[in-house]
């Protein structure tokens, strides 16, 4: 019998009313489970591990690191795959960090909702029983860590939230979902997409990696305290201020600063545009290109990289990896 773990975050998914009239994390993994029709057929295995209950938005990085050792530990032990629920303001950033530091075949799938257990047309039945669908399947081993959403699958590098409230809210702007569920039934569109795998930090120090947002006309970026790493958030294909240029340039000289795009589709360019502030300009001056990669992935993959003791050629090699011009 196949064995999948089921771990509990919290979220929306586990969320059920409070005195004043709002939600809060509260229910465990067996009591999702309990509310998914349809489960007891798909004739598992299942371990509940109720990891924590809180709102996506609290958890913190040493959290994420923490589940992933979990993970591997209960991989090591047996399990046959592995379900992650949790909320959704979050959800990408900690699927992908999830995938970073997955080195195994056996698929880990993460999910959650967008309405809670007891509002009308709640969707977190449907999303658990589609990732516990998922994580059972035999192609979906080798293909890292997946989100199962609204019947659609996305690789963790490429998904993200794209509406506030819509239970359709997750899409990976390139490329599209890497497959889905019709019938009950998991349908892959591709091969397993090319991944790039991270060792697990040893100890529990994180680095700081701040994330600065481009905006018209916005004074130079000024740093209220030492960062060990920079992501900036750029216009269009990569493009600054001009009056950005030299303060970044000063930065880049010292830490690892990555240049992203703003817009959240399509790659950060190379070598088409030369005006200053151009990301020919930028990466001339040492900043690491983010690829494909949107703002918040790019934040942890350089995060990961520096915590597991990188530097800024490290970096720059983990970036262009995960963008597919460089080595596994």
């Amino acid at each position: 019998m196949t064995r999948i773990v089921v771990c509990g975050l919290g979220g929306t998914i586990a969320m059920t009313a409070t005195g004043d009239g709002g939600v809060t994390p509260a229910l465990g993994a067996a009591e999702l489970l309990a509310a998914v029709p349809g489960a007891a057929g798909l004739g598992l295995e299942l371990d509940l591990v109720d990891v924590a209950a809180v709102p996506s938005a609290s958890l913190r990085l040493g959290d994420v690191f923490a589940l992933s050792r979990r993970i591997a530990a209960l991989l090591a032990a047996g399990a046959d795959g592995v379900v992650v629920t949790q909320g959704t303001d979050t959800l990408e950033e900690c699927a992908y960090l999830l995938d970073l530091l997955h080195d195994r075949p056996e698929p880990v799938v993460v999910t959650g909702a967008m309405r809670p257990p007891r509002q009308a047309g709640a969707d977190g039945p449907a999303n658990l029983l589609a990732a516990l669908t998922v994580a059972a399947d035999p192609g979906a081993r080798g293909r890292g860590v997946l989100v199962a959403f609204a019947d659609e699958l996305h690789a963790a590098a490429r998904v993200r939230k794209t509406h506030t409230t819509s239970v359709a809210a997750f899409g990976s702007a390139d490329g599209g979902p890497v497959g889905r569920l019709v019938e009950g039934r998991v349908r892959f569109r591709n091969a397993p997409e090319r991944r790039l795998v991270l060792p697990r930090p040893a100890g529990d120090g994180l680095p700081r990696v701040p994330l600065i947002v481009a905006t018209l006309g916005a004074d130079e970026p000024e740093l209220d305290r030492p960062a060990d790493g920079l992501v900036v958030a750029a216009f269009g294909a990569g493009h600054l201020p001009e009056w950005w240029v030299a303060p970044l340039a000063g930065l880049a000289a010292r830490i690892p600063v990555v240049l992203a795009s703003r817009t959240l589709a399509g790659p950060v360019l190379a070598d088409t545009y030369g005006f200053p502030g151009s990301e020919r300009d930028l990466l001339g001056r040492g900043l690491i290109p983010a690829g494909s990669l949107d703002p918040a992935k790019a934040r942890i993959l350089l995060l990961t990289v520096l915590a597991g003791g990188g530097d800024h050629e490290r970096a720059t090699a983990a970036f262009a990896a995960a963008d597919g011009l460089g080595s596994h």
